[in-house]
């Protein structure tokens, strides 16, 4: 079942293929000067996936306003639909995450649903950062650190019924975040505090079937403003490491100060095995509502710099998970996850035309300038066409967003979808 006539996408392609032809040839002639292997890299990016979250779909918001777009999904069904133009699409987007209880639903109808649109499930995502309807206990003042131990009780549960729907609908990890900490200085004891996390977390994780994983992810302020109990990668894999070998740090690129240096970050994980994966995004201060690539692509580079050098030199149990986590204010949701997933392909295949013979001996003769000129050499490539390309040979598109706005999918789904109200704040 695909969601936007196939003939449509093919005759898009028709009009772009010859363009498309010339442009491919003339990068593999630039590229083989180099010693690179143009088809490889293409393979490389064909077999590349990137995670949708469910909840990305939706229009966001800020703390003050939130501005729905038309045709907004009304549950999971209508998500997982729009998933589908996106995977449709890019080629690159095979599996989609999701988030109780917004996406509560039969998880026998779940998987019928997703496997008739060609989707797979991704990480399951919990949320204790916000109270549900009828709920017994507030998380006003934190969820899995709470002082009362039924508030506590309440947020492991949550968690478990998480791994449960994620069992039937084929999912093979679970990814916890909390908002938990601290307004005011003085307002909790930092210790007794973390020490509650950790006492949360392990009964979870006792509960993880063999083959799941857990991700932790550390963020640096939001929704508490004076101290948040998982506030950065040190504390995140310090918890990976109490709570054993199927733990580990969930690294979101939005959840970070503007000066610190994510790819490094990246790379202490990976060298000491605890890498989990990525909320693939991109931040101006200090929070993860942009687009990826939109702020910094270099940056965005740099990280997968450091994963494809992973990949290369084959570490042990290397195998992260990659996924989009940001919020759509102003565009529509479906285009800046298509962008956002090209971008993140992107990146991945720039970092795969580094020349790490070259780079290696700059590093060891201490050569900082051709160092970095090795990587700027490499993040200035153009690699667009084997983006197209590899689209183009599994029946994507050439041009996702131009293909997308042809056929008229927002419009005709804007008919059956109920127009929602914009009133209030926050996110989706």
């Amino acid at each position: 079942m695909t969601m936007i006539d196939a003939s449509l996408v093919s005759q898009e392609n028709d009009a772009r293929a010859a363009e498309l032809k010339r442009d491919y040839e003339a990068l593999g002639e630039q590229l083989d000067r180099r010693g690179i292997a143009i088809e490889e890299i293409k393979d490389k990016v064909a077999a590349y996936g990137v995670a949708i979250p469910s909840w990305g779909v939706g229009t966001g918001g800020t703390r003050f306003a939130r501005f729905p777009g038309k045709g907004e999904p009304r549950h999971i069904f209508d998500k997982l639909e729009d998933c589908a133009v996106i995977q449709q699409l890019t080629r690159a987007t095979p599996q989609v995450s999701l988030h109780i209880p917004w996406d509560k639903a039969d998880p026998a109808s779940l998987k019928d649903k997703a496997a008739s649109l060609g989707l797979g499930f991704d990480a399951m995502n919990s949320n204790t950062f916000q109270d549900r309807d009828n709920q017994s206990h507030s998380y006003k003042f934190g969820s899995l650190t709470h002082t009362d131990a039924a508030t506590r009780r309440q947020a492991i549960d949550h968690n478990l019924e998480c791994i449960e729907i994620g069992k039937a609908i084929g999912s093979k990890a679970l990814t916890i975040w909390i908002g938990d900490g601290a307004n005011f200085p003085g307002q909790t004891h930092f210790i007794r505090q973390f020490e509650r996390y950790l006492e949360s977390t392990k009964t979870i994780y006792s509960a993880l079937p063999d083959d799941w994983k857990l991700f932790t992810e550390h963020k640096i302020f939001e929704p508490a403003f004076y101290s948040t109990v998982v506030q950065d990668w040190g504390t995140n894999y310090l918890i990976a490491q109490e709570l054993g070998d199927k733990a580990y740090c969930l690294v979101d690129l939005g959840h970070h100060a503007p000066n610190v240096n994510i790819e490094m970050i990246v790379a202490r994980l990976i060298q000491f095995g605890k890498l989990g994966g990525f909320h693939f995004n991109d931040s101006k201060y200090g929070d993860d509502d942009l687009d990826t690539g939109s702020i910094d692509p270099y940056r965005l580079f740099l990280v997968f710099n450091e994963l494809v050098d992973a990949e290369t030199r084959n570490v042990s149990g290397f195998d992260p998970a990659h996924m989009l986590d940001q919020s759509h204010n102003v565009t529509d949701p479906i285009e800046s996850l298509m962008i956002s997933a090209m971008e993140v392909q992107r990146a991945y295949a720039q970092a795969f035309l580094v020349d790490r013979q070259a780079l290696e001996g700059h590093q060891e003769s201490n050569d900082a300038l051709m160092a970095t000129t090795t990587l700027k050499r490499a993040f200035r490539t153009d690699v667009e066409p084997i983006l197209a390309m590899a689209r183009a040979e599994k029946n994507g598109a050439i041009d996702p967003v131009a293909t997308y706005r042809t056929s008229g999918y927002r419009a005709a789904i804007a008919e059956t979808r109920p127009e929602v109200s914009g009133a209030g704040g926050g996110i989706v």
